[in-house]
C-alpha cells in the first residue's frame, strides 16, 4: 500500500521539483479559520503540516509559539485538531496531512487511541519533536501498523553512526533541521552548506524522501529547491498573526504567500 506522502513525493519527482509543505499551527485562530486556511493552501501545498496547540513547545519559535497561544485560547484541544482533519479530508481525501507536535499528548490520551483516532480522521504522517530515537522505536512500529508514517528526524549535531540507525528505523520520509536552533530563526548558514550536508545524507539513502525545515522563507526556498522537499512554517505563522492584527483575512493573506512560495520552486 503506497501512502499518500509517497505519491506526493513521486509527483513532484516528476515534475522536477521539491514537494512544498506548508505548517500552521491547528485552531489558529478559530477551528474553522484553520480548516479554511489549509483547504485554502492545499491548492499549492504539496504536503500539509499541522501542528497541534501546546503550551510548552521545545524546538517552536516565537511566531509559532503565538499560534499556539491562540489555538489554545480558542479552547482548541486534540478532537479539535481531529475535528479538522476529518473535514479535510472529506473534500482533500488525497493530499497528505502530517500532524506534529509532543508526545505528552499523546501519552495522556494513550498512544493506541491516539494512533486510532489518527487513522480514523486520515492522519498520514506524524512528526513527534520530544520523542527521538531510539525512544520512539516502539511507536514507530506502531504507527507503521497502521499505515501511518512516523517521521524521524536528523539534526547537524547527528553523528554518522547514529544517523545510519535512525535511517535505518524511518519510513518514506526524513525531516532534516537545517540548524540549531528554534523555528523562524534566519538561517545562520549559507543554504550552500546546508545542500552539502543535505546531500551526505542522501547518499545513505537515496530511495527514502529528505524534507528540510527551519529558516525556510520566500527568500531562501529557491537556493535549496534539490531537496525532496522544504518545509515552510514561521513564515505563515507569523502571516496569520499579522493579518489579524491588521484586520485581514489570513486566508486570503496564506494563499497568497503559499501560491509565491510554489512559483520560486517550479
Amino acid at each position: 500500500m503506497i501512502s499518500n506522502i509517497k505519491t506526493a513525493f513521486e509527483k513532484c519527482k516528476k515534475e522536477n521539483r521539491p514537494a512544498l509543505l506548508t505548517y500552521t499551527v491547528a485552531g489558529d485562530s478559530t477551528e474553522k479559520k484553520s480548516l479554511d486556511i489549509i483547504k485554502a493552501i492545499s491548492k499549492n501545498a504539496d504536503i500539509i503540516e499541522l501542528g497541534f496547540p501546546h503550551n510548552t513547545p521545545i524546538a517552536d519559535g516565537g511566531q509559532i509559539q503565538e499560534s499556539s497561544h491562540r489555538a489554545l485560547k480558542a479552547g482548541i484541544k486534540l478532537k479539535n485538531v481531529f475535528q479538522i482533519i476529518k473535514k479535510f479530508k472529506k473534500v482533500k481525501k488525497n493530499k497528505p496531512i502530517i500532524l506534529m507536535g509532543y508526545y505528552n499528548l499523546i501519552y495522556q490520551l494513550g498512544e493506541d487511541k491516539f494512533l486510532n483516532s489518527c487513522k480514523s480522521v486520515g492522519v498520514d504522517g506524524l512528526i513527534v519533536v520530544d520523542l527521538p530515537w531510539p525512544e520512539n522505536k516502539k511507536f514507530s512500529i506502531k504507527c507503521k501498523k497502521k499505515f501511518i508514517n512516523f517521521i524521524q528526524l536528523l539534526s547537524p549535531t547527528t553523528t554518522l553512526d547514529r544517523m545510519k540507525k535512525i535511517i535505518k528505523d524511518s519510513h518514506d520520509m526524513i525531516y532534516y533541521i537545517s540548524m540549531l536552533s528554534t523555528t523562524g530563526e534566519k538561517l545562520k548558514i549559507s543554504p550552500k552548506k546546508i545542500m552539502k550536508e543535505y546531500q551526505k545524507i542522501k547518499k545513505l539513502i537515496p530511495q527514502k524522501y529528505i524534507v528540510i525545515g527551519f529558516g525556510i522563507t520566500d527568500k531562501t526556498i529557491f537556493k535549496l529547491k534539490k531537496a525532496d522537499g522544504l518545509v515552510v512554517g514561521s513564515q505563515l505563522c507569523k502571516a496569520i498573526t499579522n493579518s489579524i492584527k491588521k484586520g485581514q483575512n489570513p486566508v486570503t493573506i496564506l494563499d497568497k504567500i503559499v501560491y509565491n512560495l510554489k512559483k520560486e520552486i517550479i
